[in-house]
């Protein structure tokens, strides 16, 4: 029996270990080999998010630099969650980037955040759907699209998709 759980924790452990919990992405990022533009715009990425949770990079195992790379980051908070994902495709000099954040709020629902965007910004165009459960918020330069998901009374799901070219 004792060796049978030296066993279980064993595997368990390789497994947990072949998933890489970096305390910063852009630190990471820049372990793994992954291109110094692509980490410089997940450095940038992280402040601007504010991205200090559980942190997941998968990279190319011979040549991260030359291949796209997906860092997720996961966060706690006490009315909710969120998931932050990053695509970075290297090019060269350059680096395409795509972002997907989606956070599940428990204590507001989509009306109330639809009211407080079009506040923060009267010219965004909302877009409504199915009788209300599915809003999309687009802000007048198609930077990104905000998709909120009416989940109850006081939840809301927001998935923010954006894709970016710098340098193009």
């Amino acid at each position: 029996m004792n060796h049978l759980l030296r066993l279980i924790f064993l595997t368990l452990g390789g497994l947990i270990a072949n998933i890489v919990i970096a305390a910063s992405l852009s630190s990471e990022a820049q372990e793994r080999g992954i291109s110094a533009t692509c980490s410089s715009y997940l450095g940038q990425l992280e402040e601007s998010y504010d991205l200090k949770g559980l942190n997941i990079t998968f990279a190319h195992p011979d040549d991260p630099s030359l291949y796209p790379s997906l860092h997720l980051s996961t966060k706690k908070y006490n009315n909710g969650s969120s998931v932050f994902s990053v695509t970075l495709s290297p090019d060269g000099e350059f680096c395409y980037v795509s972002t997907v954040h989606v956070t599940q709020v428990n204590t507001q629902n989509c009306n109330d955040i639809t009211m407080l965007k079009v506040a923060e910004d009267p010219t965004v165009n909302v877009t409504i759907y199915a009788d209300g459960d599915y809003s999309i918020i687009t802000p007048e330069n198609n930077v990104y699209q905000l998709i909120l998901v009416n989940n109850g009374e006081n939840s809301c799901t927001l998935t923010e998709s954006r894709m970016m070219w710098p340098g193009r």
